[in-house]
């Protein structure tokens, strides 16, 4: 089983330079775990937007690492702005998190088990924010499981079901959780590339890139010698993290700093 909508960009190399770079001309900055938190993404965004202008000229690119649903406030809100009213400065590619995952799952084929699974880890605070009855997200034993899902809008799921798994820019890889070491790029999983913690989390391996990734929650960005993790918990800690690059150049913003 091969990695699906892995998008690609620039240069596409074996084993990464030291330290890893972007293609020339070429400039990303990607977001960590948005969870519902609209307002942190909004002000990010105005950051970026004007670090990006005061940068000069490049092909700007931004990634979103996925999770932009669930346990935040506004989880519609997140995805209209995004689908919708995106700013301008900029190419926007998303990759599918987790969360994402589990809610697709429970439009597509809900179950008992499943449902209660997601509205405990996030998913109430999403079907609220699509305008679903209080007393159902209290009982939903007592409603057609296929009912919640269709408070979700089409669009809303259709822009879902486009996510992408990882995207590659020069010497980087963009993914929502991690990889599976020892294992090709082409050959990984969305399990893994959404999922996975502790074998990528511990692994001293060099991967032939240096992997960016959000999903596993951090007080402050983690760079390691091969990967850069910038979950900073925003739901809870109100710090939304982004990563930006350029060449060899590497910086990062958040929101509260």
């Amino acid at each position: 089983m091969t990695v699906m909508g892995l998008f690609t960009l620039g240069r596409k190399e074996d084993v990464p330079r030291n330290p890893a770079v972007l293609p020339a001309g070429q400039r990303v900055y990607a977001i960590g775990d948005v969870h519902g938190r609209l307002d942190l993404l909004m002000e990010l965004l105005r950051r970026i937007e004007s670090d990006n202008g005061a940068r000069g000229a490049a092909q700007t690119h931004v990634v979103m690492l996925g999770d932009l649903i669930d346990r935040g406030p506004e989880s519609a809100g997140v995805i209209d702005l995004l689908l919708r009213h995106r700013p301008q400065f900029a190419r926007f590619h998303f990759l599918m998190g987790n969360h994402e995952e589990m809610l697709l799952r429970q439009i597509d084929a809900p179950t008992e088990a499943g449902m209660a699974h997601f509205l405990r880890y996030g998913g109430r605070e999403t079907f609220e924010s699509y305008g679903t009855p209080q007393m159902m997200l209290d009982l939903p034993m007592r409603y057609p499981l296929e009912v919640f899902g269709s408070y979700v809008v089409k669009e809303h799921q259709d822009f879902l079901r486009a996510m992408v798994d990882a995207i590659r820019v020069g010497d980087y890889l963009f993914v929502h959780a991690g990889i599976r070491p020892d294992v090709p790029i082409e050959e990984q999983v969305p399990s893994d590339l959404r999922w996975i913690r502790n074998d990528f989390l511990d692994s001293e391996a060099d991967h032939g890139v240096t992997v960016v990734h959000g999903h596993t929650i951090r007080p402050e960005a983690e760079m390691r010698a091969n990967r850069i993790g910038i979950d900073t918990g925003a739901f809870a800690s109100g710090v939304l993290t982004t990563l930006g690059l350029e060449g060899s150049e590497r910086w990062l913003m958040a929101t509260g700093a």
